[in-house]
């Protein structure tokens, strides 16, 4: 039986470990040669798969896959495209199918966030009506950490700890102030409404057993004169909120962090 070729990608908003997942591929497949064809690797995720794009990772020696586990952003490129239902976009789909089978490519491997494992879900649907013997595998990759029956995302760990040190910084910044200045203020963060994100803020406590007091609050609240100046800071859905004015005063240094409700 002919050994069918391996196909990886990088999608969406790339992380600092992302390059470690495509490093860990890359060498597990080499420790199946017997069973395993080539591994490839897209430019610019989907779009280079769409153009034929593809790199043949022969060419990277085993130090720079040891290089590769610690380098930051995304080394194949990445993109965000996000292709439609099979009949919506019935064409790009079947392009993919054909430069899988040009290639030989038996295992297609898509790291990325809820979208990519949705693409890698219908290509796969795709190929089955095709018959064509194809594996999609999402690999997982998010800072969100929303991803089903993954409970740490790789990706998640490293914007919670950058979250965390910047909410002990700022909230060092608001201490010294705050009898005469500054005694609220709001970090914006990303999460996409999951509230992993914000929650990791409750890291930075520095109270023996302190945790985060996640809980809902309106836009209007945010915006009226309990807390002056914080229209400007607030514009999605995720924020982590130090208040002084809690837990004792700016000796104490509160903070809480929550969602805001749409």
């Amino acid at each position: 039986m002919a050994r069918k070729n391996l196909l990886y990608a990088q999608s969406g908003g790339v992380t600092p470990v992302i390059n470690a997942s495509a490093a860990a591929l890359i060498e597990t497949a080499r420790a199946h040669r017997s069973d395993l064809g080539r591994v490839y690797a897209a430019r610019d995720g989907i779009l280079g798969v769409l153009q034929e794009r593809l790199v043949d990772t022969r060419q990277l020696k085993k130090r720079d896959l040891e290089h590769l586990t610690q380098t930051p952003g995304g080394v194949f490129g990445s993109c965000r495209y996000k292709l439609k239902s099979l009949e919506e976009s019935a064409r790009e789909y079947q392009r993919l199918i054909d430069v899988f089978k040009a290639h030989d490519i038996g295992y297609f491997f898509y790291n990325g966030g809820n979208d990519s494992a949705d693409t890698a879900l219908k290509i796969s649907e795709m190929a089955r009506q095709q018959s064509v013997d194809l594996q999609c595998i999402a690999v997982p990759k998010t800072i969100d950490n929303d991803l089903a029956v993954t409970d740490n995302c790789p990706g998640f760990g490293s914007v919670a700890k950058y979250v965390a040190v910047s909410v002990m910084e700022a909230s060092l910044d608001v201490m010294s102030m705050a009898s005469s200045s500054t005694k609220v203020f709001i970090l914006e963060v990303m999460g996409r409404h999951a509230g992993w994100i914000a929650a990791a803020g409750g890291l930075a406590a520095r109270e023996k057993g302190g945790s985060a007091a996640n809980y809902p609050v309106s836009r209007s609240a945010l915006r009226s004169e309990a807390l002056p100046g914080s229209r400007q800071a607030v514009g999605r859905d995720e924020w982590v909120l130090l208040d002084c004015r809690l837990r004792g005063g700016a000796d104490r240094g509160g903070w809480v962090s929550g969602r805001i409700r749409r």
